[in-house]
């Protein structure tokens, strides 16, 4: 009896083995992005801004909102995001040929220089964390996180909840 309790995820008692994934997630991703903010700050990008270079590359984008529902952002929120990131010359916005009512997005050298410089630094500090685990065990949690996080329910959710706010500062709902 205790084998079947042990398979089913409960002891004998009924009571679940370990904690919901939320549990163990949650406050994990508060930690990260703790740990991301001062990098993005010494960068001088949001969380958002950051989360857009991430889903542009020299490929461009078709539409602002397509890049709104890739990152889970609200279409007309993310408009003062990527003013500032085109001020800055760190993306294009292009009329499309084909539709000039169309912008094209992608990134510009620079984004991407500072994408990768951003990101590097980023994961550099995971690394450290993820020491912590044993060889075996870090490479199958991200091997389980990464197929976790490319569910088709996952990434074709439409905005909502969790989605870019105007009135939430920089990190208070992480997009990447």
């Amino acid at each position: 009896m205790a084998d079947n309790a042990a398979d089913s995820g409960t002891t004998s008692g009924g009571r679940p083995t370990r904690p919901d994934l939320a549990a163990m997630i949650v406050p994990l991703g508060r930690a990260l992005m703790a740990a991301e903010q001062p990098i993005l700050d010494a960068h001088g990008l949001t969380m958002w801004a950051y989360s857009v270079l991430l889903h542009l590359d020299e490929s461009p984008i078709r539409t602002q909102a397509a890049l709104a529902e890739a990152i889970r952002a609200d279409k007309t929120r993310i408009i003062a995001v990527l003013d500032d990131l085109e001020a800055r010359e760190l993306i294009r916005r292009q009329p499309d040929p084909k539709d000039r009512r169309v912008r094209l997005l992608s990134l510009t050298a620079a984004g991407q220089r500072l994408r990768d410089a951003v990101q590097a630094a980023i994961q550099q500090g995971e690394e450290q964390l993820l020491t912590q685990l044993p060889a075996a065990d870090r490479a199958g949690f991200l091997k389980g996180l990464q197929a976790l996080s490319a569910l088709p329910e996952l990434t074709s959710r439409k905005p909502g909840r969790g989605s870019l706010q105007s009135s939430a500062g920089p990190g208070a709902d992480h997009p990447t």
